[in-house]
């Protein structure tokens, strides 16, 4: 027995020890294997700013690679040693992901998120059976989701989001039976949702598919997925209706479907999705009624449904949403009252009715019905009654806004309890201040200590202007209260008011002279004090206003000289016409470079003669100064500002002749020379000058009238009054020219010079008719394509236009550009009373028609929340019988960026300019927008004129894309590295413009980028391209890029840190100010890369969007 026992126990040992040695070998060469595939990561990694990965593999180190930062090992059965997670997020590594990650094969949680890793996604990654969380979110990787990802069958998450990763959705991932969360937000994606696959995940809770180029249908089968309680959709370019069978997802907590192109009712059945919180699915193209059952949503927080096309009353069943705290239904086209039972959502905090067609009054009650409310919008409907003063009682309100409605009777007094006020908007209704009781509403919102916007205008609010207005707080940037009926003087208290970025009190009877204090107002942009019957000079102080972009004086009774001070203002808009100025018009303001859109001085007592320092004005588009005592020769000088499209010097003392130099003017629209005493002939040039009208009388010009050109059409020109004139068309009816005899000689030399010339008229006669047969044929195309463009928009006539307008009176002239004008109105839109921006195309200026087609082409195939929205459009014959034609926009009230961003800091140290947060979102509205053009059309489309003039803010501060009638469509066929598209005589603004379209003309994306690139420099420096620093070579993208890192602090626009003593930098710089710097330095760097000389090392916008949101959510986390 011992000896059995013996040899069962050597048996034993010989084989138990080879066993043994056998698996310690292989377990050893696993864990070599994992550790080699963490080095393999770490040599692919081309930066790591944080040095996280230093000690990875460090010869001298005895720490065990599951001590590595950011790797976790197993610690029992198979596991022990091996790598079971590698979670690297948030360290701004940079470089490509290597395949060899996929010999971890024990991995079951791979987080690289929140880097700037690139390339594409390793297709070993199939290799990985283990893995059950994959986070590769926030990177910029490219190229497609493989297919092969669908090998590894535990997957539990898959997060993809915010990358750049292209093609379509792998209906493989059906197969993924056990995934639980899908999310693919933020990328490039296309095709439609394979539809048969997805209904295979049934234990799919979470599905983001949102910013991205998907299309087609919503499928019905994600009706199926019963498990799912997140479904976000939202911007993509999805059509067809809302599947109904959505509302079979009783677990379904989020839906948000906005931004799409969905059509149809909302179908009733989402009313039985018991469990959501979240329902949005405004700008879209749905129709019909809002449904009553969704009443029975009693869990919701969030109903969206603006920017639709639906019709009818609001439901009264939605008074049963007891949890709802936001509410949005506007921009559509509901009728009828506010049901009753809406006043019933205590938990309101936003409700947003604003451009509909909804009537009746406010019950008085209605502000203790909404104790937690922050925001009411209810402009631009019918609205009618007093205003409740029980809204004093929702002491929560930060913006009130009951503009554009008929609301009338006395503004509540109260309202100055309601201290955490920013916005409140009562312009264009019909309320009324008859005494100075009434008036007690002004004095009370001096406890409104952080109000930013007042707008008052176009009430009936009279009797004397109350100098408690000079009291309001000092943080209000924007006060309206034009046109009303307010007499009295501006209290030099004004002055007081140092964040004023817009002050218009014009259209009063407001007297006595200009506050001296108002040049101490030094963020002020706009000031409007036109008719009125302010007399006095104008203070030379408001040569201080270094923002100063438009000063609105006509129309009163000013005297004395034109200050030259007002030089010193980066003046666009100088308006002092119907006053009583005297003296010379001053040279220092004809040599301001920025005075561009339109300088008025009619009807004045200017005398001298007009400088020839006129010719400065080159960017100038509207030049009046007629009806004064000006005399002298008209300057040839004026031959130089080639943008003049409206030129009056009618009823002023000049003489001589007419220059020739004007040949040069060839934008002209309208040249009125009249009652002068101009002598000499009528130059044949005139006659070349299409689409313009000219107005010669009552001067003593002499000779024959020309017969080309507009001297055919007696409508276009008027000659009246110049006693010796002759010849020119019958209708003239002016006596023949004499004619001068010819000696016979000179006929025989006469005929040797014709001969010859006859034959190259004839030549040229000949090409001449054939280029016009051409020019013909091109003109029906054009015209063909251009009326089957507009029947596109709903029309609109030039009658209702002018109404709106006024008869297009300069009181609503808004802008000048190079194509046409632009007015503020209000018209009949869906039924409604809506304000507007209309921009009136100037159809004899050189490429304004294919202006108009341009931009009708780009707004007609584009809808998004930072596009400016084109309305309608007319085309027709104005009352003089002439082509006319106009875009209809909705009006974005915030002014442009361009007007936001120049304004110094308070020297008390009080922040008044827009804060990082607020730059961030512009910056991401902006790069949104683009991406939405370059990325998310069938064909790509150009802007060719980003800038920040061009990017309107409204009253939220959300930024929206104007102008685009330079954009221009890629071609379907142009490939990456070739896409663009030839543009004769490109348009852009200097300083934004791509340097190669100064080159080649070549007009691409990129070109969009670089002018991206200047605006984001300037949005966090506060500088210009055109600064006068930046002179022989040297540029914005030089002056940043020279600075980053070591000086950022002294680039970055001051404002941004102000403390609330000084106006200096903290000597002891907070952490606080630490993040904001590494933001802003950041958001720089993406500026440069933007703004390179090279198109190749440009980023690109979908890559600039996910850093842009990346580095808001950093700074959001911290703060």
């Amino acid at each position: 027995m011992a000896m059995e026992l013996l040899v069962t126990f050597l048996l034993f040992t010989t084989v138990a020890f080879p066993l043994s040695w056998l698996a310690s070998t292989s377990q050893a060469a696993s864990v070599s294997t994992d550790q080699l595939a963490l080095l393999s990561f770490k040599k692919f990694v081309s930066d790591d700013p944080n040095g996280v990965l230093k000690s990875w593999g460090r010869a001298a180190s005895n720490v065990s690679y599951c001590q590595w930062h950011g790797v976790k090992c197993g610690s029992r059965g198979r596991r022990r040693g091996r790598v079971t997670a590698l979670e690297l997020p948030g360290l701004n590594i940079s470089g490509i992901i290597s395949p060899a990650l996929a010999n971890l094969t024990f991995l079951r949680s791979l987080d690289l998120s929140q880097n700037h890793l690139h390339g594409s996604l390793p297709h070993e990654f199939s290799l990985l059976q283990n893995l059950n969380h994959f986070d590769l979110s926030f990177n910029t990787l490219d190229g497609e989701i493989p297919p092969s990802l669908s090998r590894c069958s535990n997957l539990r998450n898959i997060s993809l989001g915010f990358n750049n990763l292209q093609g379509g959705i792998p209906e493989e991932l059906g197969n993924l039976v056990d995934l639980q969360s899908l999310s693919l937000l933020y990328n490039n994606l296309t095709g439609s949702i394979p539809a048969d696959s997805f209904q295979k995940l049934q234990k799919l809770e979470y599905l983001s598919l949102a910013s991205n180029k998907l299309s087609g249908v919503i499928p019905d089968s994600f009706g199926n997925l019963s498990s799912l309680t997140y479904l976000l959709l939202n911007n993509n370019s999805f059509t067809g209706t809302i599947p109904p069978s959505l509302s079979a997802l009783s677990s379904l907590t989020k839906l948000d479907l906005m931004g799409n192109y969905l059509t149809g009712n909302i179908p009733p059945s989402l009313g039985n999705l018991s469990n959501l919180l979240w329902l949005d699915i405004g700008f879209n193209n749905l129709t019909g009624t809002i449904p009553r059952s969704l009443g029975n949503l009693y869990s919701l927080n969030l109903l969206a449904v603006s920017e639709n096309k639906l019709t009818g009353p609001i439901p009264p069943q939605l008074g049963n949403l007891r949890n709802l705290t936001y509410l949005s239904l506007e921009f559509n086209n509901l009728t009828g009252h506010i049901p009753d039972s809406l006043f019933n959502l205590s938990s309101l905090q936003q409700f947003s009715l604003q451009s509909n067609n909804l009537q009746g009054s406010l019950p008085k009650e209605m502000g203790n019905s909404f104790p937690q409310l922050k925001y009411l919008h209810l402009s631009i409907n019918e609205f009618h009654g007093s205003i409740p003063s029980s809204l004093c009682n929702s002491t929560n309100l930060r913006d009130l806004l009951l503009e554009y409605n008929q609301f009338s009777g006395t503004i509540p007094p109260c309202l100055g309890q309601l201290y955490g006020l920013f916005r409140l908007g009562l312009g264009v209704n019909q309320l009324e201040a008859r005494n100075p009781t009434d008036w007690n509403f002004l004095t009370s919102l001096a406890n409104c200590s952080i109000l930013s916007y007042l707008g008052l205008a176009a009430n009936n609010l009279e009797g004397m202007m109350p100098s408690s207005i000079a009291n309001l707080s000092t943080t209000l940037q924007v006060l309206y209260i034009d046109y009303n009926i307010i007499e009295g003087t501006i209290p030099e208290e004004i002055g007081n008011l140092v964040s004023l970025t817009q002050i218009a009190m014009g259209g009063n009877l407001l007297h006595g002279t200009l506050p001296v204090s108002v040049g101490r107002l030094n963020m002020l942009q706009d000031i409007e004090f036109e008719q009125n019957k302010l007399e006095g000079a104008i203070p030379a102080s408001f040569g201080n206003l270094t923002q100063l972009t438009q000063l609105r004086l006509a129309e009163n009774l000013l005297t004395g000289n034109i200050p030259p001070s007002l030089a010193n203002c980066p003046l666009n808009w100088l308006d002092l016409q119907r006053n009583k100025l005297t003296g010379p018009v001053p040279i220092e303001i004809l040599r301001m470079p920025t005075l561009s859109n339109f300088l008025d001085m009619q009807d004045n007592m200017l005398s001298g003669a007009l400088p020839s320092e006129v010719g400065n004005l080159i960017n100038l588009e509207q030049l009046d100064i007629s009806n004064n005592r000006i005399s002298g020769e008209i300057p040839k000088s004026l031959g130089e500002c080639l943008l003049l499209a409206y030129l009056n010097l009618s009823k002023n003392l000049f003489e001589g002749s007419i220059p020739p130099s004007l040949s040069n003017l060839r934008g002209l629209q309208m040249i009125d020379l009249s009652y002068n005493n101009l002598s000499g002939n009528i130059p044949e040039f005139l006659g070349n000058i299409s689409g313009v009208y000219l107005n010669l009388s009552f001067n003593d010009l002499e000779g024959a009238v020309p017969k080309h050109g507009i001297f055919q059409n007696l409508s276009a020109f008027s000659i009246t009054g110049n006693s010796r004139l002759c010849g020119g068309i019958s209708e003239l009816r002016l006596p023949p020219c004499p004619n001068k005899v010819s000696q016979k000689h000179h006929s025989q030399k006469l005929k040797l010079i014709i001969a010859p010339i006859a034959a190259i008229l004839y030549c040229i006669i000949l090409l001449s008719l054939l280029a016009l047969r051409f020019s013909r044929c091109r003109s029906t195309r054009q015209s063909q394509f251009s009326v089957a463009l507009m029947d596109k928009y709903p029309r609109i006539s030039y009658s209702e236009l002018a109404r709106g307008t006024e008869g297009f009176s300069h009181t609503n002239l808004v802008g000048v550009g190079s194509f046409g004008s632009v007015y503020k109105g209000v018209i009949h839109y869906d039924g409604k009373a809506t304000s507007v921006a209309i921009k009136v195309i100037n159809l004899q200026q050189h490429g304004a028609s294919q202006s108009f087609i341009a931009e009708c082409q780009a707004l007609g195939h584009v809808r998004h929340r930072n596009l400016v929205k084109i309305l309608t459009v007319c085309s027709g014959l104005d009352s003089a019988g002439n082509d006319f034609k106009a875009l209809i926009y909705e009006f974005i009230p915030n002014g442009n960026l361009d007007g936001w961003l120049h304004n110094p800091s308070r020297r008390d140290g009080i922040k008044t300019t827009l804060d990082i947060n607020q730059r961030l979102g512009i910056a991401i509205d902006v790069a949104s927008a683009l991406d939405y053009l370059h990325n998310h059309k069938p064909t790509p489309i150009v802007h060719c004129d980003l800038k920040p003039s061009n990017v309107l803010l409204d009253y939220d501060l959300v930024a929206h894309v104007a102008d685009f009638g330079l954009a221009k469509f890629l071609r379907d066929d142009a490939n990456s590295s070739q896409n663009s598209t030839s543009m004769g005589a490109l348009k852009g603004t200097i300083g934004y413009i791509a340097p190669e379209y100064g080159i080649g003309n070549e007009v691409s994306i990129q070109g969009d980028i670089f002018s991206y690139g200047i605006l984001l420099l300037e949005l966090f420096t506060a500088k210009r391209p055109t600064d006068d620093a930046f002179t022989e070579g040297y540029s914005l993208h030089q002056y940043v890029a020279m600075a980053l890192g070591h000086k950022t602090t002294e680039i970055i626009d001051q404002s941004l840190f102000l403390t609330e003593h000084s106006g200096a930098f903290k000597s002891d710089i907070t952490n606080k100010e630490e993040t904001y710097i590494a933001c802003i330095t950041s958001v720089l760097t993406i500026g440069i890369q933007c703004s390179k000389a090279e198109t190749t090392e440009r980023m690109q916008i979908a890559h600039v969007l996910r850093e842009l949101h990346r580095i808001r959510e950093n700074v959001n986390q911290q703060y």
